[in-house]
C-alpha cells in the first residue's frame, strides 16, 4: 500500500492527520466495494465491506483526530506526524 506523508509528495493539506487521511482515502477507493459495486466510500464503510486494513486506518484516523482535542496529548505531540 502506498503511504502518503504531508512532506513526501507535497499534499495540499498540511493539517495534522493529513497523511493518515490520504491513506484512508486511497484504501477505500482501491477496495472492491468502490471499484466493482460503484458505491461511495462512505456507504462501503457503513456496510463494513472494506478490507481490514481500511478499518484499521479508520481507527488510526479517529485516534489522530481525538488526540488533537485531548489536552494530555497536546504536550506529547499529535499522532500522524
Amino acid at each position: 500500500m502506498v503511504t502518503f506523508a504531508p512532506d513526501e509528495i507535497g499534499l495540499a493539506d498540511k493539517s495534522p492527520c493529513a497523511g493518515i487521511r490520504a491513506d484512508l482515502k486511497m484504501c477505500l477507493l482501491a477496495s472492491d466495494c468502490c471499484k466493482k459495486e460503484n458505491k461511495s466510500p462512505r456507504d462501503c464503510l457503513k456496510a463494513h465491506t472494506v478490507p481490514d486494513e481500511c478499518l484499521q486506518l479508520r481507527q488510526t484516523f479517529f485516534e489522530c483526530k481525538r488526540s488533537l482535542l485531548d489536552t494530555r496529548r497536546r504536550f506529547r505531540g499529535h499522532k500522524g506526524y
